[in-house]
This record gives structure tokens, sequence and C-alpha cells, in this order.
């Protein structure tokens, strides 16, 4: 919250009291937050998920629930999803209740520690609802779904396939932080070091609405290891992320239009999945749009991942074309989503910099490491107010 840790002064028998104006200020930004978890809770609306929880649990405590096991799993997801959220609701109002009491007693005690205290807990209580606030933003038709992630190597050789690798596991290290599940679909390794391309899924509520503000280019400047004149190479991969399709989204993909090769999965040497042809690779003809999974250990899972992929990229492109016909009925000229929108510096300083939101921290290395929520709630605010304007 930026505030100053309680300042001390000390009475003629040399007792620690704290001055009236710390208390004052920590009681101000606690009834900031207060406000602001209100708010909070008159959005997501904790009573009507608390119904639906009702309705959700009568129907999963159903003898016959798991003879249709997609259903099973849809009710069984929302209910989990929707008592997370609650819980989480109600964790932070009963950290806002408890805080309000910590400080009351620590100034009644004038006890500078407990103070201390609170302040901490004034920081954390903060950054958890800043967190969930964010959520709040995520109004989109397609917000609250699991994400697909493709990166792939752009200009920049041998770097630009290095780069891509440091993206992916970027991502895999931020979802890794919050507890998110992941599932790698496809890696096409280049000959050199790196990746050609990698493509995955991050299966976690809002996921789609969280890392769709990470599509488009992303830059990366340092002394290239693979220059033997250590010379400073500028390398470029590009980020896209779709929403995972849902039965509700009828995206029907009927044989006739597709043809599906399978091949030998690639991947470093030594590997099972390398001796048997499991990978598969399905062509939209339609379209000409081109997919391919060798994850799996079977040939039928790896199609059947390959569909999921290829529909969630069908559902982007009818989606693209429905705001392009929007865009073109407003005279609305666009914005540069698919330009470059993140710089990497490694040299001569060190820099990692949103080119939209101005976001920026000088610490490369914690932003490789997956420290991605800062860039992320940016994003998301900048682009509420895109569509504000």
């Amino acid at each position: 919250m930026g505030t100053e840790p309680p300042a001390r002064a000390r009475n003629p028998q040399g007792r620690v009291e704290l001055t009236a104006v710390t208390v004052a200020d920590l009681q101000a930004a606690l009834a900031d937050l207060d406000r602001t978890l209100t708010s909070i809770e008159t959005v997501l609306d904790p009573a009507a998920k608390k119904a639906a929880i009702a309705d959700l649990a009568e129907q999963a405590a159903a003898p016959d629930l798991w003879d249709d096991q997609d259903r099973a799993q849809q009710v069984t997801s929302r209910l989990s999803r929707l008592q997370s959220e609650v819980d989480r609701l109600t964790s932070l109002r009963g950290r806002v209740d408890d805080l309000a009491i910590m400080i009351e007693m620590a100034e009644e005690e004038a006890d500078a520690a407990a103070m201390e205290d609170a302040q901490r807990e004034l920081k954390g209580l903060g950054a958890d609802i800043e967190a969930l606030e964010i959520r709040t933003l995520l109004s989109g038709e397609y917000d609250q779904r699991d994400a697909l992630v493709t990166i792939r190597s752009e200009a920049g050789g041998v770097d630009a396939a290095d780069f891509a690798a440091m993206l992916l596991r970027m991502y895999l290290r931020w979802s890794e932080r919050h507890g998110y599940a992941t599932e790698v679909y496809d890696i096409s390794y280049a000959e050199e070091a790196g990746l050609k391309s990698a493509t995955f899924a991050i299966k976690e509520p809002f996921a789609y609405g969280l890392l769709s503000v990470e599509q488009g280019t992303h830059r990366l400047v340092r002394i290239s290891p693979f220059d033997n004149q250590g010379r400073r190479q500028t390398s470029f991969a590009g980020v896209d992320v779709l929403p995972v399709t849902e039965d509700t989204d009828h995206i029907d993909v009927p044989e006739g239009d597709i043809r599906v090769d399978v091949f030998r999965s690639s991947g470093p040497g030594g590997q099972s999945v390398n001796t048997t042809d499991s990978a598969v690779r399905i062509t939209h003809l339609p379209t000409g749009l081109v997919v391919s999974c060798q994850n799996e250990k079977s040939q039928l899972q790896n199609k059947a991942a390959a569909l999921r992929v290829l529909q969630s990229r069908l559902l982007e492109r009818a989606r693209a074309e429905k705001d392009a016909e929007m865009r073109e009925l407003k005279g609305d000229g666009g914005n540069s989503w698919g330009s470059q929108m993140r710089s990497y510096v490694l040299h001569p300083y060190q820099m990692v910099k949103d080119l939209r939101t101005n976001h920026e921290v000088g610490n490369p290395e914690a932003v490789f490491d997956g420290d991605l929520d800062g860039f992320i709630d940016a994003g998301v605010r900048w682009r509420r107010q895109q569509g504000e304007r």
C-alpha cells in the first residue's frame, strides 16, 4: 500500500507510543480496501454463487451423475470453481474485519510491533484484493475459458528459437507459481537450439482472459550466446492466445473437411515416444489451418487433442471475422494487438517494458522465471480503458 513503517515516539517514562497519524493512515488505507472489496462483492454476487453451489451440489449427489461423464465433469468442475470463488471472497472479508481489530488493539496497547504486523498484513491484503479486482474486469465473451497458447520463433535465427523456449518456460513457470494445470500439446524443436513453435493449454478459469493480453510480438535484446564474436542480437517471438472450446460452441469439423497425417514424434533422442508413428497433423482443407499434436502416447489421443486445438483456432477465426465486421460498421481502424508489445533488454542495461501500458521492471531474470502478474494486471486494465474510449 506504500505506507511507511509506524512512527514511534517515547514519552518521558521511555514508553514506546504510536503517533495518531500512523494509526489514522493505516485505518484510512484499510477503509479504501474495504470499499474496493465491497465493490468486488457487488460484481461477483456471492449470494447468487452460493445458490448456484447448492443446486450443483444437489446435481453432484445424484447417483446416476457419472452415467454421462462429460456432464459429470462439467458439474463437478463448475461446483469446484464457484466454491473456490466464494471461499476466496469469504477469506478476504474475514481478513479485512480481523485487520480492523488488529489495528484497534495495537493502538489501545501502544504496541509498535503489533502495528508493524498490521502494516505487513495490510500490504498483503491489498495485493490479494487487487488480484481479485482484476477478475472483475474480465467480462469478455470467452474470458472465463481455459487458454490455448502458441509460441513461435520469428526473426532472429537461432536466438529467436532460443527466445521462444525462454518464453515457453516463462509461461509454464507463471502457471506453476499459481498452481494452474498445464498440458503441452506440441513442440517443434529447432535444429541448433530452442524451439520453432510450441502449443500448450493452461487449464484454469479465466486463464484466457488474463493471458489474452500477452498476445503479440515479444522482442529480446542481448549479447548472443550463439555468436562467437559476442555481438548484440535482437530477436523476436510471437505469442498467440486462444480460448479453449467448450461443448456449447458448436464448432463443427466434418471429417471430409480435414486431412489427417501421422508421423513420428520429434524431440530429444532416446524417448519412447519417438519410436512409433503416434504424432498427428490435421489440415483443415477449407481454411488451410494446420495443427499437430505429439504429446500423447497414442495416435487416437493425439488426434483428439489436435482436433481441440483446431476447434479453438476456428472459434477464434470466427470471432475475429465478427470483430472485423463490427469495426468496419463502426469505422474503427482497430488496434495493434498483433504488433510488438513487449521488450526484454538484457544488454546494455536490464529492463522489461510493455510498450502499450508502459509497465516496466528492472529484473528480467524474475520475469523469465514467471513473475508476470504486474504485466498481466496492467494489460487487463489497459484493455479495459481502450474498450471504454
